[in-house]
């Protein structure tokens, strides 16, 4: 009797499970794509091939999913792309399309999207080549006072973004207006690292991740990190706390769909998104890339984009009265 019984259970179980299957199935489609508005190995393409590789590996969804590098406009070709799509796709985002819009550089805003979710943050750093001669950042931003249009300094994909934004106000502390800051513009971090090894540029703000593998590789110094506290992994480099500047800055990255988005498909991303977050693999991802947790799901991500929306006009509008 009790064998008759545990088959029965068994049998509904794969029943109901069958059917929420299909149901997603019907959500989602066969196929999800992810738009990594950059090229390889940015912040944008690691966020977006890590949701691949969790979603995949931990089965949180049946169909397939694909990374899409759309490279271009510092984020431009790929967001646009994706507010064109009807079907399954997703982009990755970042205070970019706040400020690209803010600074006159597009017409698209973070309402022309459905808001999925706010994922992680992570910090901003400030490099030099291995050999330069800049010991410090204070040393670096003391010398910049002097004779700002000496230095030259690296930044990708777009002037606006958080690298730029963050070393923007550190110049200020110090007394440098934005104007006499000589920022060179690169399509993506690879390219920034490049000219600063080659002596092109002399300087490169840029977020932790994408610095940290030019750094295990000896390439690089870190002259400080925008954390509010030196970090157990890396304790050789300072905040900018530590250098006398009082700032503490987080660069965050979030998902996004098409507008008009259905309620299921937005309901079946809130559940998915949540699981991934949850997960070991996830967790492992964020302590990989030294990231930090900063899930928000679509209803808490449309409120914080309007909240990030008043704050870099405010901070933009400070930076204009320069």
């Amino acid at each position: 009797m009790r064998k008759k019984i545990l088959v029965l259970v068994m049998t509904f179980v794969t029943l109901l499970t069958g059917c929420s299957s299909e149901k997603n199935q019907e959500v989602i489609g066969d196929e999800v794509t992810i738009i990594a508005p950059s090229s390889i190995g940015g912040g944008w393409d690691l966020t977006a091939r890590a949701m691949q590789d969790v979603l995949m590996s931990e089965k949180l969804i049946d169909g397939d999913i694909q990374v899409m590098n759309k490279i271009g406009a510092g984020g431009e070709l790929g967001w646009k792309y994706t507010n064109q799509q009807k079907d399954h796709v997703l982009a990755i985002n970042s205070s970019l399309l706040i400020t690209n819009h803010l600074l006159g550089q597009s017409k698209i805003t973070y309402k022309d999207f459905t808001p999925i979710a706010i994922l992680a943050t992570e910090w901003e750093v400030v490099i030099v080549s291995k050999d330069s001669n800049i010991s410090s950042a204070r040393s670096l931003m003391d010398n910049m006072k002097e004779a700002p249009h000496r230095f030259k300094i690296g930044v990708s994909p777009r002037l606006g973004n958080d690298d730029q934004l963050s070393f923007v106000l550190v110049g200020k502390q110090v007394g440098l207006n934005s104007d006499e800051l000589d920022f060179f513009i690169y399509e993506n971090s690879a390219q920034v690292v490049d000219a600063l090894l080659k002596k092109q540029i002399d300087v490169a703000t840029m977020t932790l991740a994408e610095a940290k593998k030019y750094y295990d590789l000896n390439q690089v110094k870190m002259l400080v990190i925008s954390s509010d506290k030196r970090l157990e992994e890396l304790p050789d480099v300072p905040t900018w706390s530590e250098e006398g500047i009082d700032l503490v800055f987080e660069h965050w990255r979030g998902v996004m769909g098409p507008p008009n988005m259905t309620k299921s498909e937005i309901q079946f991303w809130d559940t998915t998104m949540e699981k991934m977050v949850q997960t070991e693999k996830w967790q492992q991802t964020l302590e990989k890339y030294m990231w930090k947790d900063f899930y928000k799901n679509s209803s808490e991500t449309a409120k914080f984009l309007e909240e990030q929306d008043k704050m870099y006009e405010a901070l933009m509008n400070v930076n204009r009265k320069d």
